[in-house]
């Protein structure tokens, strides 16, 4: 399994400068193969393979007077920068031919030096070193200060150097664990429900309150960015409020990320089986909730529990968007009519009275527990039930039905 681990870096003035060199050089390469990539398909002229561009935009661009400086950065990085760009147009063309799943990709764009991230790849090829020390070792660049919070489970295949928009620095290493680091096995299994008031809702019972990093930090964000507003534009005043204003920003996301791995990490360690509701957040985040939608960070929680529980040797899995967790009596099966967001709590005619996120975890576990059994043609889910009335639709071109049973249809 593969697996990155970033760690922060310092660099020295000098480091700096080969840094942003590189940078800026890789951003070059990358638009220059974009540019000629659009002008053939403009010409009505063949697409141009990977191996020609890589001569003509860096091969044959060193040799000119106008991209001779290209030479002074390693050349694995220019290779990177037109790898991104290849595997930027196979995704683009695979999702114009529906192999890709998920939501349209489009074609590349330019890189600008603006860009708030900027990054540059080195592979083995390009020699990189850990260094006793502990230093990192980068050709034509230097031996990098890092700071090492763990160390590394195994010999890294390739290292990222990314510079973020509050100008601190990271080095991104891709190792492969070989080693079986498979949990000791459970019975116990949960469900989750998860919401804006209560970050997760567990199946168990469980409440765990939002803690809402952004919206704690808006008085201090608000008043960065009326200071940045007043600043004159192009000014090395405003460059330092937009830096400011970047590292408010960075501390909420770094404070949500360890908030989010701590607890995904304690979910997966307690438990053998995981489900939780596949949400649409990019439709969520398009309402009027859209800020407390993003400031609850759900897809980013439940990516750190797949790939947590592919790694631990836990069960994960995704329960249908529309499967009505809320609506349905984890008792009897019901399926009741719609409810608000302020209903929390309701009443089933079967007698149960339901908390409206407990309710719906258990359902969640549920429905998760009978898509996995089934896989093993297990019958687990419930029966059939009588439908709410409003429910009940008589489409045209079907037999006539009875008054008496008119409002009765199954599920």
């Amino acid at each position: 399994m593969q697996l990155r681990y970033q760690y922060r870096v310092y660099p020295d003035a000098t480091q700096c400068t080969a840094l942003a060199q590189a940078f800026g050089c890789a951003r070059v390469v990358f638009n220059d193969g974009l540019r000629l990539r659009r002008q053939a398909r403009e010409a009505g002229e063949k697409y141009i393979s990977d191996s020609d561009l890589s001569k003509l935009v860096i091969t044959e661009a060193r040799q000119t007077d106008q991209r001779a400086w290209l030479g002074e950065v390693s050349a694995v990085v220019l290779q990177q920068a037109l790898a991104d760009l290849n595997s930027a147009y196979r995704n683009f063309f695979t999702s114009l031919s529906g192999k890709r799943q998920g939501r349209t990709v489009g074609p590349p764009r330019y890189r600008s030096r603006k860009d708030n991230r900027q990054a540059i790849r080195f592979t083995r090829n390009a020699r990189f070193k850990v260094l006793d020390n502990g230093r990192l070792r980068l050709p034509k660049i230097g031996d990098i200060k890092v700071r090492w919070s763990r160390s590394l489970p195994s010999e890294p295949s390739s290292v990222t150097v990314i510079k973020d928009a509050a100008g601190r620095y990271f080095a991104s290493f891709v190792v492969t664990t070989t080693e079986d680091e498979n949990l000791p096995e459970l019975d116990s299994e949960v469900g989750i429900d998860l919401g804006l008031t209560h970050f997760a809702v567990m199946s168990d019972g469980t409440k765990v309150t939002a803690p809402k990093f952004l919206r704690r930090a808006a008085r201090k964000l608000k008043r960065l960015q009326q200071n940045l507003s007043r600043k004159t534009q192009g000014s090395n005043r405003r460059r330092k409020a937009v830096v400011k204003v970047a590292r408010a920003h960075a501390r909420v996301a770094d404070t949500r990320r360890d908030w989010q791995h701590k607890l995904s990490t304690t979910i997966i360690r307690d438990n053998q089986a995981v489900y939780v509701e596949d949400l649409c957040v990019a439709g969520l985040g398009r309402t009027r909730l859209a800020k407390s939608v993003h400031d609850a960070g759900w897809a980013s929680f439940t990516a750190m529990l797949e790939y947590k529980a592919a790694r631990y040797g836990r069960t994960f899995a995704r329960v249908d968007r529309w499967f009505p967790s809320t609506r349905m009596c984890s008792a009897c099966g019901r399926i009741n009519d719609k409810m608000t967001l302020t209903v929390r709590a309701w009443d089933c005619p079967c007698g149960s009275h339901h908390d409206r996120d407990v309710n719906a975890a258990i359902n969640i576990l549920a429905a998760g527990r009978a898509d996995r059994l089934n896989d093993r043609r297990a019958h687990i889910r419930p029966g059939p039930v009588p439908a709410a009335r409003s429910e009940a639709v008589t489409h045209q071109n079907t037999a006539r039905t009875p008054r008496s049973a008119a409002g009765i249809a199954v599920l």
